[in-house]
């Protein structure tokens, strides 16, 4: 496979499916939890308890379904197969999830929480490591994931206007927007799915397959750069799943914005995180990824916590704030990505096998565990403390949403900063392993062409595209 750099379309195309992705994303954290507790009449400790259960019994679904990949052999490619068998799972489960009417019952909300949540993780994961494969550049993989967070971040906008374009056309209720958010991620997932096949390649790989399972899943934990990036990954994606997790309830109970100002505010959060991506990409160039993913977290830690003295009612100022918090959102999911996608290199150099599928299955991993606990403690926190979510008048547990909205998200931010800081596997680290996976490939592929070694770009030829 060679480093020349992807074209623009290319990378368009790939990161096409992104919209109706986050645009599923978005909602599991933000308005189907506040969905069924208030609409739907289910408990708060009950939703938090599916959300949170759900997404810790996904997680041991990563490293199988991860593996498999790893060893899947196919004239499709490895990933993109797996990527279009998630496709109908996931139309599914969202119709059944976000059309549901009162009366549901825990265990409607369990069973279907499941199925999307395994098709998100067949889709997901196959989208990211396809996206990994598809260059051995340092910077060419930061460029890649940045179109790919930049994808996100429009699907988290286009979904979020969903609710407000409604309310625009006089079209009331609140549900009526979850069902919106649920038709706009049913009809996308086949048309950008379609796109992404017809017009992103996979290599072929032409290396026997490896044992691919729970053991080498396990003992990839005792990679120094994967420990750092695992950790500073569920640090970083915690605190802004926190955030989605309270936003409506911190922003109408506290700040006293009604469910659309606050639903505008949470879309300058995201055109906040769309404007920053290429700052943080360019900033990645300069300084490398690491660097620059640590200056984000100082940022963003010191912007979330002036949270706080918004004034109550001051639509304006609170949208100038969220616009800067929203900032720094995108660096965090495409560097350390990108950064992943290196450790790939190390591990292969290091035991001659191709770990992508089961290396983003560890990074899936912290994501689910970040956003479980974002619900599912948060919830029941505020369950404790008293909150009443259905009272718009209750001032029970407001000092403690205050905390949990405010404080969590900005330490978790500073702990992460902390921890990729001095993170090893630099650019220059990455320059000498690229060398010498290149120098070995040459020597075990030059048999197949003769007595004499080829060039790499006649090796290259060789695996080619799929078509």
């Amino acid at each position: 496979m060679s480093s020349e750099r992807r074209s623009s379309w290319t990378l368009a195309a790939l990161a096409a499916p992104c919209l109706p992705l986050a645009g599923l994303g978005l909602p599991l954290v933000v308005y189907l939890p506040e969905f069924y507790a208030n609409e739907l009449g289910l408990s708060l400790s009950a939703v938090g308890a599916a959300f949170m259960g759900v997404r810790l019994l996904d997680i041991a679904f990563d490293p199988f379904i991860g593996g498999i990949m790893d060893k899947t052999r196919t004239r499709y490619g490895r990933f993109r197969l797996w990527f279009g068998i998630g496709i109908p799972i996931l139309m599914l489960a969202a119709y059944m999830l976000f059309m549901a009417r009162p009366g549901v019952s825990a265990g409607y909300l369990w069973l279907w929480l499941l199925v999307i949540y395994g098709g998100f993780s067949i889709a997901t994961l196959a989208h990211l490591s396809w996206g990994s494969v598809l260059s051995p550049g340092y910077d060419e993989r930061s460029r890649i994931y940045s179109w790919w967070q930049g994808g996100n971040v429009v699907g988290m906008i286009l979904v979020l206007t969903l609710p407000p374009l409604l309310g625009l056309l006089g079209v009331p209720g609140h549900a009526l927007g979850v069902e919106a958010m649920g038709w706009f991620i049913i009809l996308l997932l086949p048309l950008t799915g379609l796109l992404a096949l017809w017009k992103v390649p996979e290599p072929f790989i032409v290396r026997p397959q490896q044992r691919s399972g729970l053991r080498e899943y396990l003992g990839l934990f005792k990679r120094n750069s994967v420990r750092r990036l695992l950790a500073a990954d569920l640090a970083i994606g915690t605190g802004p799943a926190i955030t989605g997790a309270l936003f409506f309830f911190y922003f109408e109970r506290i700040k006293a914005f009604d469910k659309a100002e606050a639903g505008g505010l949470l879309l300058v959060y995201f055109i906040g995180g769309l404007v920053g991506g290429p700052i943080w990409t360019r900033l990645s160039y300069k300084m490398g990824k690491h660097r620059a993913l640590a200056v984000s977290t100082a940022f963003y830690a010191i912007v979330t916590a002036g949270a706080l003295v918004i004034p109550p009612g001051a639509w304006l100022i609170a949208a100038g704030l969220m616009f800067l918090i929203g900032l720094p959102f995108s660096a965090g999911p495409f560097l350390l990505r990108a950064m992943m996608a290196d450790v790939g290199d190390e591990e292969r150099l290091e035991s001659g096998a191709d770990r992508t599928g089961l290396l983003y299955a560890l990074l899936s991993g912290t994501v689910k565990i970040g956003s479980a606990a974002a619900i599912g403690i948060t919830y029941v926190g505020l369950d404790l403390v008293g909150f009443e979510a259905r009272a718009a008048d209750s001032t029970s547990g407001l000092v403690g949403l205050q905390v949990m909205f405010l404080a969590a998200p900005a330490v978790l931010s500073l702990l992460a900063g902390w921890i990729i800081m001095n993170y090893p596997l630099n650019a220059e680290r990455h320059a000498v392993i690229r060398s010498a996976l290149e120098a070995r490939d040459l020597a075990e592929a030059a048999p197949e062409f003769g007595a004499q070694p080829k060039t790499s770009e006649e090796i290259h030829a060789v695996t080619r595209p799929a078509q």
